[in-house]
C-alpha cells in the first residue's frame, strides 16, 4: 500500500474517533479537477481536505484554487503527516468543539 493511501486510511480512522458521528467522504477525482480528496461532515459543519504524503508533494492543477475557495467558505487544507495534529486542531476550531 502506498504511503499516501496508508496515511489517508489512518486519517479517516482518527477523524471518526475524534469526531464521533462524523461522516468522512471520499470525493470523485474525475468529477471536478483539483477538488479536494475528502469532505468531512460533522453536526452542522463541514471541512474539505486534500491528502498528501509530504509537504513537498506536488499539487495537481486547480488544487490550490479549490483549497483556497473552500477555506474561505468553511475550512479546507492540504494534510500530510507533518501537519496532522495542526489539522485536527483546526478542525476542532472549525467545528467549535472542545475535544
Amino acid at each position: 500500500m502506498a504511503a499516501e493511501s496508508k496515511f489517508e486510511r489512518h486519517l479517516t480512522l482518527q477523524l471518526e474517533r475524534r469526531f464521533p458521528g462524523a461522516i468522512v467522504l471520499k470525493n470523485n477525482a474525475g468529477l471536478i479537477q483539483g477538488f479536494p480528496d475528502r469532505l468531512i461532515l460533522f453536526e452542522s459543519w463541514w471541512a474539505a481536505f486534500e491528502v498528501k504524503p509530504s509537504p513537498t508533494a506536488s499539487h495537481r492543477p486547480n488544487q490550490d484554487y479549490y483549497i483556497d475557495l473552500l477555506n474561505r467558505m468553511s475550512y479546507a487544507n492540504f494534510v500530510y503527516p507533518q501537519n496532522e495534529e495542526e489539522f485536527y486542531h483546526d478542525l476542532q476550531q472549525t467545528f467549535r468543539t472542545s475535544r
